[in-house]
């Protein structure tokens, strides 16, 4: 499969895999609860009252789309840091809401001490900016994001 990408070791591509988490998850309980519904299957004869075993796609169906949304969730790009700026993918719809927010656009940033959200600010008053929440990234990768736009963000000034 050939990449579009034109310069791909001059960017940084961080996903939402911090939210993936929860989903596979919940795909592996959902999984679980489809396999116990399906194996009740055995002991029907015994005990008649047991659920038929065709309960078992409901929960099935549910972890199958929990795993892809997971799958989706660590595979596609939340933020990418390229030479000419910041792209920002939305959940829903990212080709068509994807935003670009040029170097040159941001006088400064800033993170909470949680290090869960990250401002670019657009002006020195810090009165017009962009709040973008860090929690679909992992927690480790956090850090590396917040050092990479506040070093980007001062080579820009210093043009």
């Amino acid at each position: 499969m050939a990449s579009n990408i034109q310069s791909p070791q001059q960017e940084l591509r961080f996903t939402r895999s911090g939210q993936a988490a929860g989903f596979w998850l919940a795909s592996a309980i959902l999984a679980a609860a489809a396999l116990t519904l399906a194996a009740t299957s055995f002991y029907r004869g015994i005990n008649p009252d047991l659920p038929h075993p065709v309960w078992a796609l409901a929960p099935l169906m549910a972890a199958i789309g929990a795993a892809r949304l997971a799958w989706r969730l660590t595979r596609h790009a939340y933020l990418i840091l390229t030479p000419i700026g910041i792209e920002i993918f939305p959940f829903l719809r990212p080709a068509a809401g994807m935003q670009l927010v040029a170097w040159q656009e941001i006088e400064s940033m800033e993170t909470d001490a949680a290090m869960k959200r990250l401002t670019l600010h657009r002006d020195a008053a810090k009165t017009s900016g962009i709040h973008l929440s860090l929690r679909p990234v992992r927690p480790d990768r956090r850090a590396l994001l917040a050092r990479a736009v506040e070093g980007r963000v001062k080579a820009a000034r210093a043009v």
